[in-house]
């Protein structure tokens, strides 16, 4: 009875990292879909440096798809944050006891928060008063792009890189997972410098794209751990 009562302890307790991953990933996914499909005639995306004539025509003649895409995308924020807490909470169950968990919970949620106000202010381009002003519409869009590109890049990249790193020095993670996340975890950081150069913009879908395919083998591989490997190094 005490062994089956010591075996039952040391169950992790917690969501599904996997199931949290693919919910996030679908609801991103038909937030893409859902705002294409709803484009009136088939109209092509607006690029935010685009002129801001542009820009207004395009959210006063969309309307309905910019309020769809952006209620999903920010109702996606949800899964991502749940899933961040559920990624530190699941290394710290396995015996990580290193500042890169605080580094991943940081990155994690600054993401997640990235993510909803991204898509509160895409949302707000959906309303007639604001498409209605140019110079107000693009101003929102702005606001939007950068939290959901810029600010979302940089926080995944610290989310990955907390969790890439402490993970391989505890042996949770294979090399190859660990060169992987360290990757997008640096082009999630160097995407900052969209701020100031423009051909930095690329390394953003790259963060979040690549991010996506590593969140869910990183969710895999752990949750195939169940306790750590003895490990006496000190991770970041």
């Amino acid at each position: 009875m005490n062994y089956f009562i010591m075996k039952q302890s040391q169950r992790f307790r917690g969501p599904s990292l996997i199931l949290l991953g693919t919910i996030y990933i679908l609801l991103f996914a038909i937030s893409l879909v859902a705002a294409a499909a709803l484009r009136h005639g088939g109209a092509p995306y607006v690029n935010p440096f685009a002129a801001a004539e542009v820009v207004r025509a395009f959210f006063a003649q969309n309307a309905t798809a910019v309020r769809v895409g952006n209620f999903l995308l920010f109702a996606s924020a949800v899964p991502f944050g749940l899933f961040a807490v559920t990624m530190v909470s699941r290394l710290r169950f396995l015996g990580v006891r290193a500042t890169g968990t605080n580094i991943a919970l940081f990155g994690g949620l600054t993401a997640a928060n990235a993510l909803i106000v991204s898509g509160l202010a895409g949302w707000m381009g959906s309303l007639p008063e604001v498409s209605a002003s140019a110079s107000l519409v693009k101003a929102v869009f702005f606001l939007s792009f950068l939290f959901g590109g810029t600010a979302y890049a940089v926080g995944f990249g610290l989310f990955a890189a907390g969790v890439s790193v402490t993970s391989y020095f505890y042996r949770l993670l294979p090399r190859w997972l660990f060169i992987f996340g360290m990757v997008i975890a640096v082009a999630g950081e160097f995407s900052s410098l969209s701020l100031v150069t423009y051909p930095a913009n690329f390394l953003i879908p790259i963060t979040r794209y690549l991010g996506l395919i590593w969140m869910m083998l990183a969710a895999v591989k752990l949750t195939k751990n169940r306790q750590p490997e003895p490990q006496t190094t000190d991770a970041l």
